[in-house]
């Protein structure tokens, strides 16, 4: 059986876009599917600056078209990905909640919950008010929640994720391994990644 392993971060649209295939293109290809929440905030100021200075001094004419090939994406998928008003919008304890959320056996419903929350109802998931809403919808109890994503070994989880994708070459989110050492990035490599997975 051939390993898929995601490392991702719900902060990102197009990781929203991949993930909203991933799972269907793992069962296609009988290919175990590793979830690998990481903080993609890390991974820039690690080894991906140009985000930042891309963000501050744009290219127009490419700005316009990425937000054109974002919307189209969206509509290819049947996916309700808008411009939330906290953009970058920081991701870390929702994305700690990821490792809780594994552990509970609700990993994608609560990842979809966080991508439907922040892209499609425009909320900023850095609050606890829609974190509670969020774990609410996918059955996991408040306190033991907010408990979790407090603690060291959720925070630790979480650097050693964003540590290991960094060291494997990685540089953003979504960032996808076949068995181990062939790298993927973004949602347009799909195709790419169901052939190495055929292999």
């Amino acid at each position: 059986m051939a390993r898929l392993e995601f490392f991702f971060d719900c902060s990102s649209p197009w990781t929203y876009l991949a993930f909203s295939k991933i799972e269907a293109l793992a069962a296609e290809t009988r290919a175990e599917l590793v979830w690998r929440p990481i903080l993609v905030g890390g991974v820039f100021n690690a080894v991906n600056p140009s985000v930042y200075e891309s963000r501050e001094r744009p290219v127009v004419p490419k700005a316009r078209y990425y937000a054109k090939d974002l919307r189209d994406w969206a509509r290819h998928y049947g996916l309700e990905i808008g411009s939330p008003p906290v953009f970058p919008v920081n991701s870390v304890k929702a994305m700690r909640g990821a490792f809780f959320a594994l552990e509970r056996g609700v990993l994608p419903a609560y990842a979809r919950a966080l991508f439907e929350t922040y892209w499609g109802a425009l909320e900023d998931i850095s609050q606890d008010a829609v974190l509670e809403k969020v774990s609410a919808r996918v059955g996991l109890p408040k306190a033991e929640y907010f408990a979790a994503i407090a603690q060291p070994k959720y925070k630790d989880a979480l650097r050693a994720n964003t540590d290991e994708l960094i060291a494997r070459g990685g540089f953003g989110s979504p960032t996808m391994f076949v068995d181990g050492s062939d790298m993927y990035f973004g949602n347009d490599r799909l195709e790419l990644v169901r052939a190495a997975l055929l292999r």
